[in-house]
């Protein structure tokens, strides 16, 4: 039995990968191997796909399930934090974006109704494509990330008044206030029914779920959750994608959003790529080359005019400009909700003939210039950052007052006030270390302060901020930010700001540890290895290894993790930098317990430098530190060695120094 869309399918799968791999061999992102595969596909290609219409709901579905995913990703505690992005950034955005398509279509002789219904086209972006790219690039946590997030899901939902108002301008009349009053009800509805179901219904029915340990039903019930409150907005008429998005929130409220998550990530990946397919379709590469230059053009000044306006929008918003220039670029392209738009007009005679090509052409190649144009944001707007443009603008329009941090020496200095930060914060607190905090969020810094947080706004990739934080009296510095491209500059200011500071760096992934180490960085905690050694340090204490034993091998793991990481290049001339001389030696500092074997010993009798292969460089005994100490002095309880050696032997030297009663190691900072 032939089955068309069985067909279709093998064909669009078997070109996608052949495409995918030359995008890949070239570099090319695969959003764009997508938008080809369906150009050639596509009845204005080779005309390999009959099934069309079945290929776009497949491509409804990939929609869903990617809104569905980064719902569950979010959380309602998340949503609410970025509810600035959302209402304010969101409107501003769309409607400013939409004033200017308006003017500029009036200018070539459109129609007001058309003219109009362009500017509703053009002011939505991309949510499928730019989240998509978020991602993969670890950003959605970073300042840029959340407010591109905010502004998207604003344009969700504005799309619904639009396609409501569509009618109106073709000329249709009917009681359209009726209309809204009625969907007003029925996201009202909506709305109750969710948090009903976040707090009380989904928890206790997942529960019973996970009772039964059936991961097909548990799969089931988590694909009919998503499809279920997505077919509810559609009803109501709002639409999918913001109905599966939040049949994300719901789940991600509970203790399954993990689970729920790795069970629809492969479904997403599949269907999300047939929507990038369908797009493609859509194309006429013929009126294409037709009019090569004037799409071109009007495709450049789309995203010229977008960028600008998502920018303006940010930086209203009080961001620095550099992650406004970021947010800007990330929503130049046209999205995927103005073709369902795009649809209805053309329903309603608003695009006919060779102005809707113009339009689906333009879009495309705005779409397929996104993954290129996101890549490249952070240097274009390290590149604008550069011309005299005044502080206030590059600092951002902060509600937070401004305050320098006081004159302080040998101060921390943290950056990012996440979950590291604020655990970097508390430690610091706790041991009497000063320390400041700079993060990029006013609405984080005014609560923080005001709970008596040292903590003060700014970018910490401009220099002056960091200027202000006193960084050529600081002696470390700590950056904990989820952006990769704002860590790497952030890393090369602080190094060339203050050449001895100690500059300790969190990172996602293995890869990036190299170029930071490159930049001056002195420490990089990938946390993707360091979660490895946490994973296996608890297997072995499980297994009843002996502390000590699991301390050497955690610090011999460690150093093989990232001895490739730690030299220098073979041109470096400079010696500064004894940790990266040296990679595999380090220094520590070790408290002596009361019970230690080393009480009352000499560091004669301790012979820790022949036995052991590690160096005391010096003592700290109260308040007084005793440099280059004396090989006769007895070791005393509280005395804090400064030890110099490989990782393993200090390891192995810290089992003296602790109380064999509770085998606890002390160690300071």
């Amino acid at each position: 039995m032939d089955i068309p869309l069985l067909n279709d399918i093998v064909i669009i799968f078997g070109l996608a990968v052949a495409v995918l791999f030359i995008c890949h061999r070239f570099g090319v992102p695969a959003v764009v191997g997508f938008l080809l595969t369906g150009i050639l596909v596509g009845p204005y290609g080779f005309g390999l796909v009959e099934a069309i219409h079945e290929v776009e709901v497949l491509a409804e579905i990939g929609i869903v399930l990617l809104l569905f995913t980064i719902g569950i990703e979010f959380s309602f505690e998340r949503l609410l934090q970025i509810k600035k992005s959302v209402l304010l950034g969101g409107s501003l955005q769309v409607l400013l974006t939409f004033l200017a398509t308006l003017f500029i279509a009036r200018q070539f002789g459109l129609a007001i109704g058309v003219a109009v219904f362009i500017g509703f086209l053009v002011a939505l972006s991309s949510t499928a494509i730019v989240l998509k790219l978020i991602q993969e690039r670890a950003e959605v946590d970073s300042p840029h990330g959340r407010t591109t997030l905010g502004i998207l899901i604003f344009q969700d939902i504005i799309i619904v008044p639009m396609i409501l108002f569509t009618p109106l301008l073709a000329g249709a009349t009917g009681n359209v206030g009726e209309s809204v009053l009625v969907l007003l009800a029925k996201g009202i509805g909506i709305i109750l029914l969710v948090m009903v179901s976040t707090k009380w219904i989904v928890p206790r029915l997942l529960y019973q779920i996970a009772k039964t340990r059936n991961q097909e039903v548990f799969l089931l019930s988590v694909v009919l959750i998503c499809l279920g409150v997505a077919w509810l907005t559609s009803m109501a008429g709002l639409s999918l994608a913001l109905g599966a998005f939040l049949a994300g929130l719901i789940i991600s409220e509970s203790e399954y959003s993990h689970q729920a998550l790795g069970n629809i990530l492969p479904f997403r990946d599949v269907f999300t790529s047939f929507f990038f397919v369908s797009i493609g379709m859509l194309l006429d590469v013929g009126f294409l080359f037709r009019e090569p230059g004037t799409i071109a053009l009007i495709a450049l000044g789309v995203i010229v005019l977008k960028s600008t306006i998502a920018s303006f929008a940010a930086v209203l918003l009080g961001l620095p400009l550099r992650t406004a220039i970021v947010v800007g670029l990330a929503l130049g392209q046209v999205g995927e909700f103005s073709f369902i738009l795009s649809r209805t007009g053309v329903e309603h005679g608003l695009l006919e003939g060779n102005i809707y090509q113009t339009f689906l052409a333009f879009s495309i190649l705005t779409m397929a210039a996104t993954p290129f144009i996101i890549a490249l944001a952070p240097r274009a707007a390290d590149m604008i950052l550069r011309l005299p443009l005044p502080k206030r603008l590059k600092a951002g329009f902060s509600p937070v007052p401004e305050a320098n941090i006081p004159d302080v020496k040998d101060h921390l200095i943290i950056i990012g006030f996440g979950v590291n930060g604020r655990n970097v914060a508390q430690a610091a607190r706790l041991s009497a270390i000063p320390y400041a905090i700079i993060d990029v969020n006013p609405e984080t810094v005014r609560n923080e302060r005001a709970k008596g947080e040292p903590i003060y706004y700014g970018d910490s990739t401009q220099e002056v901020v960091l200027q202000h934080a006193n960084i050529s009296e600081a002696r470390i510095v700590v950056v904990a930010i989820n952006d990769p491209a704002s860590t790497r500059r952030i890393v090369e200011v602080v190094r060339r700001l203050n050449p001895k500071v100690h500059l300790i760096v969190r990172s996602r992934y293995l890869q990036e540890m190299k170029p930071l180490y490159e930049l001056g960085a002195n420490e990089v905690i990938p946390e993707e290895f360091e979660t490895s050694v946490e994973i296996f340090t608890r297997v072995l204490r499980k297994y009843l290894v002996p502390k000590d034993k699991i301390e050497a091998l955690v610090a011999e793991i460690r150093s093989d993790g990232y001895e490739m990481f730690r030299s220098l290049s073979k041109d470096s001339s400079s010696l500064s930098d004894l940790h990266l001389q040296l990679p595999d030696v380090e220094i520590s500092t070790l408290m002596i317990a009361e019970g230690s074997s080393l009480v009352g010993k000499s560091l004669a009798e301790a012979e820790l430098r022949k036995n052991y292969g590690v160096t005391v460089l010096a003592i700290r005994r109260n308040s007084e530190v005793l440099s280059n100490p004396s090989v006769n002095m007895p070791l005393c309880v509280d005395d804090v060695l400064f030890v110099l050696g490989p990782p393993d032997k200090v390891a192995r030297v810290a089992s003296l120094s602790r109380s064999p009663e509770n085998g606890d190691l002390k160690v300071e900072i």
